[in-house]
C-alpha cells in the first residue's frame, strides 16, 4: 500500500515537471526576438532562427527615390524596415497606397497635341461685374466638345482665367475651341439679345388652329414639343392666343438676355409644413413640431450663343418645377409621462415635379416655341373656382406651359457698318514643353 502511494506521488511530480518545461518552451518570444531589434529603434543582433531555419542577415534599408512622398507624410525612420518589407498585422494584410511617379519632363504628345493660348478679354472686359466670366465659355466648350475628351485618352488641358483660355490637345480639339471662342468675341454679336416670353394655356386645344403655322422640330425630353416658325406666323399665333381667356402671361415685357450670358429666372417660393415631432424636456408635454420647407414654383436658367455668323442659334434650357398637390394629414399618437397621451397632427406633402434640361438650334431668323405640356404653372393659380367648392373634385391647376425665344437687336451700338467680325488673338508661342 506504501509503495503504491509512493509510485502515485512521483508521477504527480513528473507531471507538474513536464508542465512547467512546456510553458517555459512556448512562452511568448521578446521584441529583440521577434524584430531583430531592441525597444527603441537600435540596431541589434541577428535573430535567432526560429522553426529550425538559419537565420537571414538583415540588409541595410535602402530609399526608393522613384517615389514622390505625399503631402504631410513623414519619411521613414532610419533603421526601419523598407516598404513592402513591413511586418503585416495580425489578421489582414497592411493597407496598400498608390505608387506616385515624378513623371515625364514634358507633356506627351503621341496624338499631335499642341498647345494654344486665346484671348478672351474683348468677352470678360464686357461682363466685368460678373465673378468668373470665364466659366461661360468654359461650360460651352466642354457642352460642344464633351466632357470625356478632357479625361481620357489623349491628354487634354483645358485652363481659363479672365485674360487667357489655355488649351493643350489635338488640332482637331482645337478647332472646335477656337470656333467656340470666335463666337464670344465676336463685335458684331455685342448687339444681339433673344427675347423670352413665358406663358400658360389651361387647355392645349390652342393648337388646331396654330398647326399649319409652325413646323415642328426634335425634342428629347419627355412630353416637351418644339416647333420653329417665322416672325410674322410667331406674330399672328400670338394674336390668338392672347384673345383666350385661359391665356395668361408669366414674364416681364421686354424680357432680353444678351447673347453669350445666361440669366435665371424663378417663381419659387418657400413653403412650411409640420413634417414631425421632436421630443424635448425643456417644454410641455415634452415633445415640439418639427417644421419643414419645400420650394414650390418654377425656375429656368437660360443660356444662349449665336453662330459665328449669326445664321443660327443654341440655347441651353434648364426647367424646373415643383407643385404641392396637397397636404396629407397624419394624426400621432404620443404617450407623455405628465398627462395622458397627447395628440398631433403632422403633414406630408403630395409632389408634383418636372425637369427639363435640353440644348436646341434653331435659324436665328425664325421664333422658337416650346411646350412643356400639361403641367404645374409657374405662379400660384386658384384655379376653378367652383370645382374647388365640391369635395373630391377639386384638384390643383394644371395649364399648356408655352416658352417663346425669339433673337433680337437691343439699343448698344454695333460695330461700324462694314467692319470685319473679330476673332480671339491666338498665342503659340507660351509653351516650352515643360508645366
Amino acid at each position: 500500500m506504501r509503495s503504491l502511494r509512493t509510485a502515485a506521488l512521483l508521477s504527480l511530480c513528473a507531471a507538474a515537471s513536464f508542465a512547467a518545461a512546456q510553458q517555459q518552451d512556448w512562452s511568448a518570444p521578446s521584441a529583440d526576438s521577434r524584430y531583430a531589434s531592441p525597444a527603441g529603434g537600435a540596431a541589434g543582433p541577428p535573430a535567432e532562427p526560429r522553426y529550425g531555419q538559419p537565420a537571414q542577415p538583415v540588409a541595410p534599408p535602402t530609399p526608393d527615390q522613384s517615389i514622390t512622398p505625399l503631402p504631410g507624410s513623414t519619411p521613414p525612420a532610419t533603421g526601419s524596415a523598407p516598404s513592402g518589407q513591413a511586418m503585416a498585422p495580425f489578421g489582414g494584410s497592411a493597407p496598400s497606397r498608390a505608387r506616385v511617379s515624378k513623371g515625364p519632363s514634358s507633356l506627351p504628345n503621341d496624338h499631335g497635341q499642341v498647345m494654344r493660348e486665346y484671348d478672351i478679354r474683348p468677352y470678360t472686359l464686357k461682363v466685368a461685374n460678373t465673378p468668373h466670366p470665364e466659366q461661360t465659355i468654359v461650360d460651352w466648350i466642354l457642352r460642344e466638345t464633351g466632357y470625356e475628351t478632357w479625361h481620357s485618352d489623349p491628354l487634354g488641358i483645358l485652363n481659363a482665367t479672365r485674360d487667357t483660355l489655355r488649351v493643350y490637345h489635338t488640332p482637331e480639339t482645337q478647332g472646335v475651341v477656337a470656333d467656340i471662342v470666335d463666337r464670344f468675341v465676336n463685335t458684331q454679336s455685342e448687339s444681339k439679345a433673344f427675347a423670352l416670353r413665358i406663358a400658360t394655356v389651361r387647355s392645349p386645344g390652342w393648337r388646331a388652329r396654330a398647326m399649319p403655322l409652325m413646323t415642328a422640330i426634335p425634342v428629347q425630353s419627355p412630353g416637351m414639343q418644339g416647333w420653329i416658325l417665322p416672325k410674322e406666323n410667331a406674330a399672328l399665333l400670338m394674336a390668338d392666343l392672347v384673345r383666350r381667356t385661359d391665356y395668361r402671361e408669366h414674364s416681364s415685357s421686354g424680357q432680353l438676355v444678351l447673347n453669350g450670358r445666361s440669366a435665371i429666372m424663378s417663381t419659387m417660393r418657400p413653403r412650411q409644413y409640420i413634417k414631425g415631432i421632436v421630443r424635448t424636456q425643456n417644454t410641455w408635454p415634452g415633445f415640439q413640431p418639427e417644421t419643414g420647407t419645400l420650394e414650390e414654383g418654377a425656375s429656368m436658367e437660360f443660356s444662349p450663343l449665336l453662330s459665328f455668323d449669326g445664321a443660327t442659334a443654341d440655347a441651353i434650357v434648364k426647367i424646373r418645377i415643383n407643385q404641392v398637390e396637397k397636404m396629407q394629414q397624419v394624426q400621432l399618437d404620443i404617450p407623455t409621462q405628465m398627462a395622458g397621451p397627447q395628440r398631433m397632427e403632422i403633414e406630408v406633402p403630395q409632389l408634383t415635379s418636372a425637369t427639363i434640361h435640353e440644348r436646341f438650334r434653331w435659324p436665328s431668323d425664325q421664333v422658337l416655341l416650346l411646350s412643356l405640356g400639361v403641367v404645374a404653372p409657374p405662379t400660384p393659380d386658384k384655379g376653378n373656382q367652383l370645382l374647388n367648392l365640391i369635395p373630391g373634385v377639386n384638384a390643383p391647376p394644371r395649364a399648356d406651359g408655352l416658352l417663346f425665344i425669339e433673337v433680337k437687336g437691343t439699343a448698344t451700338p454695333s460695330s461700324n457698318p462694314g467692319s470685319v467680325p473679330s476673332t480671339a488673338m491666338r498665342s503659340t508661342g507660351g509653351f516650352s514643353g515643360r508645366y
